[in-house]
């Protein structure tokens, strides 16, 4: 009788937005989804209520009586907007290329250029903010006497859009894109593998931010200022790099083509370190979001570009002249640093080695050393962020032992590889810290200045935050865990039941215009609501945003689940991952800007990045547990209207039945929204106290200046 209801319930024309939406069919089916949606939509409501609650200006003050409810009717159209973006943006642009429109590019060009405008009307129009509240004050608002600043801020914003794209630009040509002319021209995937250790720097470049915080550049530092002189001559050697690797064949001169690619790594590195410096320096705290997001919408159209454009010119004319044009385009980085505006008088904290008589003898023999453990610690750490032993592996077959690097590949193969990589990370950093020590009672010249350059940033940041500092470095590796252990979403679509064509248009189109839209929610949320309140909403929506996942494991092969689940995750991503770099950048000083934001942006990947490993092994546990007689047993029957082609092949694959593996992916999505609560404990804990900690630094080093 119920099945009659439910089929009698169904609208006789056509599709409702629920079936499109969800697949759902019935009366208690769509009940079950607005349910979801109505108590998403109070949880969110009286989130946001939390984190907008009013601090009155006097302390003693009572502030005046609002009636029940009214934080969250003042939330309401927030959470209305939200919950509409989702669910129109996918309907609207599947229908649009279900008849053959580009709805995916339309979107894809309008979300930057909507962005964009309301990042103008923000910087250099509107007026008012919202007022302070626990969390900190309130971000400072532009008024009319404000024009010149406004006129800076968005030439800021518009220059760090194109130093976005020269970022991204360098990245994927000399990783994917390499790989495919490398693969086209025949060479192993052994060798091909070997090429990604140029990408390497990007994990590593904390170790060398020193020397751009403390050096300037003969002749161009004072005619451009510290940042964009670095910028210059970090972009003269990508382009330099890119032509000559244009210019070499690969067959012939495969050595040459690989020192090309590491040299183009590291410049790229290198031009990551001074961009997010000049970023923190031009722009003040609350302007930050906004930089971010303008640097990270930059950033992925490169991403596009570079991996398709290279492409259509290879196929169309040469490998040779498809980087050459690369080299070219890297034209637009050049101008963007040329037209940026001056940061801030850059200040080179002192390194004090008064007394100290030099030993040259003593002092290269010492300095060769701690060369040694830096490289070391380098290797290490490098091989334990990857979890690729390649760079180790070809430096024991250098000295011969080809025995120990067959071995090391063998056990990064095995069980034992996350306690490899926890390994790595931690000998790295300690074959770094004591590269960086002073020996004890005996000070010298490389030792200070070693320990000055790496130890002085670290020692300056504790000292302004204390105790909270440690909370708030492990806020930084935790605050995006759970997206980070998301490295086996590939495999769930296949085994979903999704072909190629659907999975590349729905995660890397629409899923790349999703990011975008998280992006920019993201910049304006810290542009109009603070820094700290949207560091909290950008931790819930990061780990809840998973959840999407978990759903689109009950529902199987649905184009609309799969389009939904992507979006909510892209965007929660985007939203987060914008919150977090403003958050980072805040937190360095002036004179170890490059330094310290190198260090936190090295750090906040590195959980992740090790307990990602265990993705895979945690879905196959599950599952098996799922066919047994356990607790997991019963969530099976939650995969019971599954269609017919998703996990098909789970008993060939896993050795489990279909709906196990179901429950397998079901359980492992549900574990990765569940470890993101420790960075939400965190954020809470930290926005609660950081600003007094800010206030009372500012106090200290206004007390030293008078």
């Amino acid at each position: 009788m119920a099945n009659e209801a439910a089929k009698t319930a169904e609208p006789s024309g056509g599709m409702t937005a629920n079936q499109l939406l969800f697949g759902f069919s019935g009366r208690v089916e769509r009940l079950q989804v607005w349910l979801v949606a109505v108590a998403s939509a109070a949880i969110f409501g009286l989130f946001w209520a939390l984190v907008n609650l009013r601090a009155p200006a006097d302390p003693t003050a009572v502030p005046p009586p609002r009636p029940p409810g009214a934080e969250i009717l003042d939330a309401l159209p927030v959470v209305i907007g939200i919950g509409l973006i989702w669910p129109l943006a996918a309907i609207g642009v599947k229908r649009c290329h279900d008849r053959g429109r580009s709805g995916w590019w339309m979107l894809a060009a309008l979300v930057p250029v909507l962005g964009w405008a309301w990042l103008v009307y923000d910087l250099a129009i509107a007026r008012g903010s919202p007022a302070p509240n626990r969390f900190g004050p309130a971000p400072s608002a532009l008024t009319g006497g404000d024009q010149g600043q406004a006129t800076r801020d968005v030439r800021s914003t518009t220059v760090m859009f194109f130093l976005g794209f020269a970022a991204g630009l360098p990245t994927l040509l000399i990783f994917d894109t390499l790989s495919i002319w490398l693969r086209d021209v025949g060479l192993s995937l052994q060798v091909i593998g070997f090429f990604t250790l140029a990408t390497l720097f990007t994990a590593l470049k904390f170790l060398w931010a020193p020397i751009v915080d403390r050096t300037a550049i003969p002749g161009l530092t004072r005619w451009l200022g510290h940042r964009r002189s670095w910028m210059l001559v970090s972009q003269a050697v990508i382009i330099l790099g890119l032509a000559l690797i244009s210019g070499t064949d690969p067959l012939r001169n495969l050595g040459l083509l690989a020192a090309f690619a590491v040299m183009v790594g590291f410049a790229s590195a290198n031009q990551d370190i001074v961009i997010d410096a000049w970023r923190i320096e031009v722009a003040e705290d609350a302007k930050q979001g906004a930089m971010a997001a303008a640097y990270q919408w930059g950033y992925r159209i490169a991403i596009i570009v570079a991996g398709a454009v290279p492409l259509i010119l290879a196929e169309i004319f040469t490998w040779s002249l498809s980087y050459a044009a690369m080299a070219g385009v890297m034209a637009v980085g050049v101008l963007a640093a040329l037209a940026a505006p001056r940061e801030a008088q850059h200040t080179v904290r002192p390194i004090d080695t008064r007394g100290l008589a030099p030993r040259p003898a003593q002092e290269v023999a010492e300095s060769l050393l701690r060369g040694l453990l830096l490289l070391l610690g380098a290797l290490l750490l490098g091989t334990g962020l990857t979890g690729d032993p390649g760079g180790a592996g070809a430096l024991l077959k250098m000295l011969g032992a080809t025995g120990g690097a067959d071995a090391l590949t063998g056990l990064f193969e095995s069980d034992a590889k996350v306690w490899l990589q926890l390994g790595g990370v931690l000998g790295g950093f300690g074959a770094i810290a004591l590269a960086a020590w002073p020996i004890p009672g005996h000070p010298t010249r490389p030792g200070v200045f070693l320990s000055s350059a790496l130890g002085q940033p670290v020692v300056e940041f504790f000292g302004r935050y204390g105790k909270l500092a440690g909370v708030i470095l492990a806020l930084i590796c935790l605050y995006r865990v759970s997206d980070f252990v998301l490295n086996i979403n590939g495999a769930f679509y296949v085994d979903l039941g999704f072909t190629k064509l659907e999975i590349a248009e729905v995660r890397k189109v629409f899923g790349a215009v999703m990011s975008i839209l998280g992006v920019t929610l993201g910049g304006l949320s810290v542009l109009r609501f603070g820094l700290m309140r949207s560091l909290i909403i950008g931790a819930f929506l990061g780990s809840f945003s998973n959840l999407a996942f978990a759903w689109l494991a009950m529902e199987g092969h649905s184009i609309y689940a799969l389009m939904f689940a992507i979006a909510a995750d892209n965007i929660g991503g985007g939203f987060a991952g914008t919150a977090l770099i403003a958050y980072m950048s805040s937190l360095t000083s002036i004179g170890f800007t490059a330094t310290q934001y190198a260090l936190f942006s090295s750090l906040y990947a590195l959980l992740g990045k090790l307990i990602a490993s265990q993705s895979g092994r945690i879905v196959e546990a599950a599952a098996k547990a799922a066919d047994g007689t356990g607790a997991l047993a019963g969530l099976k029957g939650l995969m019971s209207r599954l269609p017919p082609e998703s996990y098909a092949q789970a008993l060939e694959k896993s050795g489990v039945s279909p709906a196990a593996l179901g429950t397998g992916y079901l359980v492992f999505y549900v574990y990765t929204t569940v470890i993101g609560l420790a960075g939400m404990v965190l954020v809470f804990f930290v926005a609660a106290r950081q600003p007094a900690a800010d206030q009372q630094a500012g106090e200290d080093g206004q007390g030293k200046e008078d």
